[in-house]
């Protein structure tokens, strides 16, 4: 067997991949590939010296979530692409994808091998497109609400002229009239360009990564709190904690809470309240979407979670009834094996709790 591995050194030590074998009875690396002075930068029989400060380089929560991955993995079982970030001095962190795996010799002997990959590259610009996303979608539901309420108020106007006008001529009667297809035309076209963007993103297969919820939260309520005179209307964010990691698809889930916060915004009237808050209970995350708007009728509250809900309502704005749907919503949290609820009163505002797992702190 050895002669076989020793053809397939050449792809080991020329891949842009470390390779590594460590001796957990001798506590030494007794191999690391040739890749390791190319991302590290240190020649590799310095690895042995090198390994007290590299250890020191690794995120906290990191290396504990790879020590307890290894920890309940059973021996020959391969513990796959753990994300880790090693600190840089003034850069970013260093982004490696670590597969590991317990092995045992005939003689007894017990090593840990595997490989890390530098992912830097490619991980920043997964992050920066994800900041983007989220911006980009909190951004279209402000820009729809600011674009669309001038619409709204000129439609409502243009019915109060309709009824006040006691007879109006034909002329007349026919200008209304346009005006008020004019500004339906305009509002429609406004939510269709809006809700086909989250559509589209709702549609994406699952891709689950291990991240920070607060900082994720965190960032997607920044577009929304500077955007608080404009939509008048107040919005907060607390945790209760930080960090918090679950495993979730941020595409779909992003999707979740944006349509949350907009279902908020269109039955909060103007001067009210929005706060979205992030907490860990036991082995979960709590996410609310809490509002202080009209409520949610108890008549719809039964249904509102049903495929083809009559719970479907014209926001206070005159805005329409679409987006995902609470029941797209409720399979994208079953899918994380969370779990949605709600809390509403009629004049009192309506609370939504996603909860998810986490993973342990």
């Amino acid at each position: 067997m050895s002669e076989y591995l020793d053809l397939l050194r050449p792809l080991f030590e020329h891949r842009n991949e470390i390779y590594f074998a460590y001796d957990l009875g001798a506590q030494r690396v007794v191999y690391v590939s040739a890749a390791y002075e190319r991302i590290i930068g240190d020649p590799g029989e310095h690895i042995n010296d090198d390994l007290p400060y590299l250890l020191t380089r690794v995120h906290a929560d990191d290396w504990q979530f790879l020590q307890q991955c290894v920890a309940q993995a059973a021996l020959e079982e391969l513990v796959q692409d753990v994300e880790i970030r090693l600190s840089r001095s003034n850069q970013g962190p260093q982004w490696m994808q670590v597969s590991v795996c317990r092995r045992q010799l005939p003689t007894g002997a017990h090593y840990l091998v595997g490989s890390a990959r530098d992912t830097t590259r490619e991980k920043e610009v997964l992050i920066n497109g994800e900041k983007f996303n989220s911006k980009k979608n909190a951004t279209l539901e402000i820009l729809s609400h600011d674009l669309a309420a001038p619409l709204v108020l000129l439609q409502q106007l243009t019915e109060h002229l309709t009824w006040e006008l006691p007879t109006p001529d034909d002329k007349v009667q026919e200008v209304l009239h346009l005006m008020q297809r004019t500004c339906t035309q305009g509002i429609n076209l406004i939510r269709d360009f809006v809700d086909n963007e989250f559509l589209e993103s709702s549609n994406v297969e699952m891709r689950f990564d291990r991240a920070d919820l607060v900082v994720w939260l965190r960032t997607l309520m920044e577009e929304y709190q500077h955007s608080e005179q404009h939509m008048h209307l107040n919005f907060g964010f607390v945790a209760s904690e930080e960090p918090i990691y679950v495993s979730f698809d941020i595409n779909k889930l992003q999707q979740v809470v944006n349509n949350l916060i907009s279902n908020a915004i269109k039955f909060t009237p103007d001067g009210g309240q929005l706060m979205v808050s992030i907490e860990r209970r036991g082995e979960h995350a709590l996410l609310q979407v809490a509002d202080n708007g009209v409520g949610i009728p108890a008549d719809l509250q039964g249904v509102l979670f049903e495929k083809f809900t009559k719970a479907r309502r014209p926001g206070l704005r005159g805005e329409r009834s679409t987006g995902l749907g609470m029941s797209v919503i409720k399979t994208i949290v079953d899918l994380h094996q969370g779990r949605i609820w709600f809390e509403s009163t009629e004049g009192q505002g309506t609370t939504f709790y996603l909860e998810l797992p986490a993973l342990p702190a």
